[in-house]
């Protein structure tokens, strides 16, 4: 099977829809964007925002996420890449689903100070943990699908040299390929975070059920080709 596109579009999309859901739901939390977390701990230290702890124990469940996609990966040694994708998109379909229920139980009255709020989001995090490991667990084309900063950074670079009468016609070329493969993919993240947003507003974490399906279906289709190399 030929690694598509659409497969990063979708990801990206599911990794913007899950980390703003999570981000307006559970107190500015971001569950695939570690990095931010560490900016909202700094404010809430000095007394700016909520959910110091809650952040906190996001890092720990993230780790998990990574651990558990890494032996999982490393203990059953898929024999062809579509069998290890397979795996990790089932088990961060599982982990969504988790996710999904966990917020569903919370109610409509909850406090960022609530174990049960800690362990939704650690559920959470360990899911896009999951993700955030795949692309690097599996030998596959593609371009970053979690956090679109060093993509963003890559696309203006590469916009700059098509512009630019100094550089060579064979970067031209490379870098208008790069930018075809990375450009959809930012916009998908973009859609899919105001889709989280406005899915959380009428649906609440029931909204979560929508990437569960994206996943899964990815997984379906890893199985179908699991016996064919990703070229």
């Amino acid at each position: 099977m030929k690694w598509s596109m659409n497969d990063d579009n979708l990801l990206s999309a599911t990794a913007g829809y899950v980390d703003t859901l999570s981000f307006v739901s559970l107190f500015g939390l971001f569950t695939a964007h570690v990095t931010g977390n560490f900016v909202l701990i700094g404010g809430g230290i000095a007394g700016y925002g909520q959910g110091i702890f809650l952040k906190l124990m996001a890092f720990p469940a993230f780790i998990v996420g990574v651990v558990l996609s890494s032996l999982v990966i490393r203990t059953r040694n898929p024999e062809t890449p579509m069998r290890g994708a397979c795996m990790l998109y089932a088990m961060q379909a599982v982990l969504l689903l988790a996710f999904c229920v966990a917020g569903f139980d919370l109610g409509r009255q909850f406090s960022p100070d609530s174990w049960s709020v800690v362990v939704c989001g650690m559920i959470g995090a360990s899911a896009m943990g999951v993700q955030n490991a795949h692309s690097r667990l599996i030998a596959r084309p593609g371009v970053p699908n979690t956090v679109m900063t060093g993509n963003v950074t890559q696309v203006i670079l590469d916009l700059l040299d098509l512009c630019s009468p100094r550089v060579p016609a064979d970067a031209k070329l490379a870098s208008r390929a790069r930018a075809a493969k990375m450009l959809p993919a930012i916009v998908a993240f973009g859609l899919g975070a105001i889709a989280g947003a406005l899915a959380y507003r009428t649906f609440g974490f029931l909204a979560l059920l929508l990437p569960v399906v994206v996943v899964t279906l990815l997984a379906i289709r890893a199985w179908r080709d699991r016996n064919e190399p990703s070229r």
